[in-house]
């Protein structure tokens, strides 16, 4: 059932980004925009779509939002690569957009889709209610800045030239900015778009978040660049402290499923509805790429 879902909504939302796009010319900015939004697992708006389906949205309000977040997410990994970055030249499998265009239309394009995806947001196609819109684009803007997943990107450049390597206390701060606080926004945003409470789905979240970055760095370390789609071993060559370096991998995998296992449990008022969200927490902690 998850897979399945998965993958429709992941059709789905490239159909949208296609659409978003279509207006923008043909030249190098249009053609990077497009390339950074293509391709992906598109778990951040499947939560989305997974989020308003159990709170009644209708399907084409989520997908806006949906490929809102990705708009997001795509331009957050086109400045990670960067070389004052990352500096990484693989990127689902294909070169990174600087490596492709150059450096100033990486900037250029990220920017754009960052830019692309408020503009989504605050259109009434997405939610005819003007202070829910209002709500989406102030909750986004939130998660991905300063207080969120600009503010953890920040922390973790700031590590790599620390005295002493992170804490596990400190990992777990800088994770829930850089990576956890887009994914929480993804599955609260279903029921921010219902006017409802959107505690559950976030608490669902904030375990899913961690769980999915503990797997990224065991996928760091055992797998390989073929399956990913990027560069593997970075960490540690980088000697960056990490939940693997600090846990071990066997510790790592427990603390994964156990994060897992707390975020199906946060999905008890769904009952069964909340199933296919269940089956996305496994997906994160076992996935190989």
């Amino acid at each position: 059932m998850f897979e399945n879902r998965l993958a429709v909504a992941a059709t789905e939302i490239q159909a949208e980004l296609d659409r978003a796009l279509a207006p923008l010319g043909q030249d190098a900015l249009g053609a990077a925009m497009r390339y950074a939004a293509g391709g992906g697992k598109r778990l951040r708006a499947f939560l989305v779509i997974e989020g308003a389906r159990l709170h009644g949205v209708p399907r084409g309000q989520a997908l806006r939002a949906g490929a809102a977040v990705e708009c997001v997410h795509a331009y957050s990994l086109v400045h990670d690569d960067l070389p004052c970055m990352d500096d990484d030249d693989l990127r689902r499998g294909q070169p990174t957009v600087h490596v492709k265009w150059d450096e100033a239309i990486a900037v250029l394009a990220g920017d754009a889709l960052q830019t692309l995806a408020f503009e989504m947001l605050g259109d009434p196609a997405t939610a005819p209610d003007p202070a829910r819109r209002i709500d989406l684009v102030a909750s986004l803007a939130r998660a991905a800045g300063a207080a969120g997943m600009v503010g953890g990107q920040a922390r973790d450049i700031a590590a790599e030239n620390a005295s002493a390597p992170l804490t596990l206390d400190q990992i777990t701060t800088l994770q829930a900015g850089k990576t956890g606080a887009l994914i929480r926004w993804s599955a609260e945003a279903g029921p921010r778009l219902a006017g409802a409470d959107p505690a559950a789905l976030g608490a669902y979240a904030e375990a899913l978040g961690l769980a999915f970055q503990i797997a990224d760095d065991i996928l760091d370390v055992e797998g390989d660049a073929e399956r990913t789609g990027k560069r593997v071993g970075k960490d540690a060559a980088a000697g960056k402290a990490t939940f693997v370096s600090l846990l071990g991998l066997d510790g790592a995998r427990a603390r994964a499923t156990e994060l897992a296992e707390t975020a199906c449990a946060a999905l008890a008022p769904y009952g069964a509805d909340g199933e296919t969200l269940r089956q996305a927490a496994r997906f994160v902690i076992s996935r190989q790429m």
